[in-house]
C-alpha cells in the first residue's frame, strides 16, 4: 500500500507513477488465445470439447454440454430462499432501472421537406459469460440478462466454466429468462459464441466479464461478433471524511480488492488520523476474511491512501478514471457534480459500492483500466441498434440533390454523382 500526500512537492509525478504500474501490460496470453479461436473456428465442437477436457478438466460431449431444463429447475430449487428472495427483489430493481433506459423512435418532416428519423430494434441474439472458479456469480447472470431481456433480444445463450452448477446461479437464469446454458468457458466458449460449435450457435454479441483468456478473445473476436467492453480488474476510489467510521470505509476498500490480487482500492481523505485508523482496520479484518489472501495481495501491491483536500478530490478522481467512487462526506453531491470520469458514483455515508453490485438497480458491469474516460456502464442501448430513416419525395430531392452532386464530384465519385444527377434531369416526355 503506498500513502501519498498531495502537497507533497514530488506527489504528482509518484501519484502518476503509481497509476501506471498498473496499467502495465499484461501477461501475453494473446498467441495461445488465437490458436484456440482459430481451432474453433476449423473444428467447431471438437475444439471446445477437446480445450475443455485440458483446460477445466471435465470430459463433456455434444450431449452433456448443455445444461438441462431439470437441472436449470431443480438448481433453483436447491437454491436457499432468502438467497432466492435477494435474487428476485435484484432482478426487480435492475429490470425497472433499465426499462426507464429505453428510447424512442423518432420521425420527423425538415424545411426541405425530407422526413428523417430513426427507429430502434433489438440484437436477435446475445450470449453471456459468466465467470466461475472463485465464487458464484448471480449477480452477473441478472446484470447482463435482465437488460438485454428489457430490449427485446429474443435468445440469450449463457456460457459460464464447467464444475458444480451453483443453485444461486441457476436461480438467477430462471429469474431473469435464461433457459440456453451451456458448460464452457475460456476463449473456447468465447469463440463458440462467435462462431458457433455443434449445438451451441453463433450469437450477435458477447457480453460479460471474464479473466484474460476470456478478454483476449473478446478482443480478437470484435468485428465477428460485437463485444461489450474489455474488462480489467476491478477499481473503487473512496472520497471520505473523519465523519465515517473507518471499519466501514475499511470494508468498503476490500470489497473490490477481495475480487482479484490485481484489483485496486484507494481512499481519499482530509484527515491523516482516520487515514492511519482505517488503514488499521483494512489490518484487522483482513486476519477473518475467507478472500484475505487476495484481498491483502491487492491492498498491499496496488492499494493507496492519499491525503488531500476534499474540495481537490474531483479532480483526483477524474485522473484515476475508476470504476466505482464512493463519496462519503459532508458535501459529497457538490463534489461528485464535478467528477466528468468514472464508471459509478456512490454518494452518502449508506451508500456502499457493494449495494451498487446487486440490488440498487443500476448495472455493475462498469469500464476499468481508465475506459470511463470513454465509455460507460451495461445498459439497454448494449442491446439495441438504432437505424436511420430517410425519404424525399421529388421536391425534397429537387433541393438537396444539386448538393450532392457537388460534394460527390469534389470527392472524386462519379457514379455517386451521377446517382443524384440523373433524377435531377427532366424525363423526356
Amino acid at each position: 500500500m503506498r500513502r501519498f500526500i498531495y502537497n507533497d512537492s514530488g506527489f504528482e509525478a509518484a501519484f502518476a507513477s503509481f497509476l501506471d504500474e498498473r496499467r502495465g501490460s499484461a501477461p501475453d496470453v494473446d498467441a495461445a488465445v488465437a490458436q484456440i479461436i482459430e481451432a474453433v473456428r476449423t473444428e467447431g465442437l471438437a475444439a471446445v470439447l477437446r480445450y475443455t477436457a485440458r483446460f477445466d478438466k471435465a470430459e463433456l460431449t455434444e450431449t452433456t454440454i448443455r445444461v438441462t431444463a431439470e437441472e436449470i429447475a431443480q438448481g433453483a430449487a436447491d437454491c436457499p430462499a432468502d438467497a432466492r428472495e435477494a435474487i428476485r427483489l435484484a432482478a426487480r430493481r435492475i429490470r425497472d432501472y433499465h426499462t426507464r433506459q429505453r428510447p424512442a423512435d423518432q420521425h420527423w418532416t425538415d424545411e426541405d421537406g425530407v422526413q428523417l428519423g430513426w427507429r430502434w430494434t433489438p440484437l436477435e441474439s446475445v450470449g453471456i459469460y459468466v465467470p466461475g472458479g472463485r465464487a458464484a456469480y448471480p449477480s452477473t447472470v441478472l446484470m447482463n440478462a435482465v437488460p438485454a431481456q428489457v430490449a427485446g433480444v429474443d435468445r440469450i445463450a449463457m456460457v459460464t466454466p464447467p464444475g458444480r452448477m451453483e443453485p444461486a446461479v441457476l436461480a438467477a437464469a430462471q429469474e431473469a429468462g435464461v433457459t440456453e446454458i451451456w458448460r464452457i468457458g475460456g476463449a473456447q466458449a468465447a469463440a463458440a459464441l462467435a462462431y458457433g460449435a455443434g449445438p451451441i450457435l453463433p450469437v450477435d454479441k458477447i457480453v460479460g466479464p471474464g479473466n484474460a483468456y476470456v478478454t483476449a478473445a473478446k478482443r480478437r473476436l470484435y468485428g465477428v461478433v460485437g463485444i461489450d467492453a474489455l474488462a480489467g480488474p476491478s477499481e473503487i476510489v473512496v472520497v471520505a471524511d473523519a465523519g465515517n467510521d473507518p471499519a466501514w470505509i475499511a470494508a468498503d476498500l476490500l470489497s473490490q480488492a477481495e475480487h482479484d490480487p490485481a484489483a485496486q482500492s484507494i481512499l481519499i481523505t482530509d484527515d491523516p488520523a482516520f487515514a492511519a485508523s482505517v488503514e488499521e482496520q483494512v489490518q484487522i479484518q483482513l486476519q477473518s476474511l475467507a478472500t484475505g489472501e487476495d484481498a491483502a495481495a491487492s491492498w498491499r501491491d496496488h492499494g493507496a491512501v492519499v491525503i488531500a483536500p476534499l474540495p481537490v478530490s474531483p479532480r483526483l478522481v477524474d485522473r484515476i478514471a475508476p470504476e466505482h467512487v464512493e463519496f462519503a462526506c459532508v458535501g459529497a453531491e457538490t463534489l461528485s457534480d464535478r467528477v466528468r470520469h468514472a464508471g459509478a458514483i456512490f454518494l452518502g455515508r449508506y451508500t456502499p459500492e457493494a449495494i451498487g453490485d446487486y440490488v440498487a438497480g443500476s448495472n455493475h458491469v462498469l469500464p476499468t483500466s481508465r475506459a470511463a474516460r470513454f465509455s460507460s456502464g451495461l445498459s439497454i442501448y448494449d442491446f439495441l441498434k438504432r437505424t436511420s430513416i430517410v425519404r424525399c419525395d421529388e421536391a425534397a430531392f429537387a433541393r438537396l440533390g444539386p448538393a450532392t452532386v457537388a460534394l460527390a464530384t469534389v470527392e472524386g465519385l462519379p457514379a455517386h454523382a451521377r446517382s443524384a444527377a440523373l433524377r435531377l434531369t427532366p424525363k423526356d416526355g
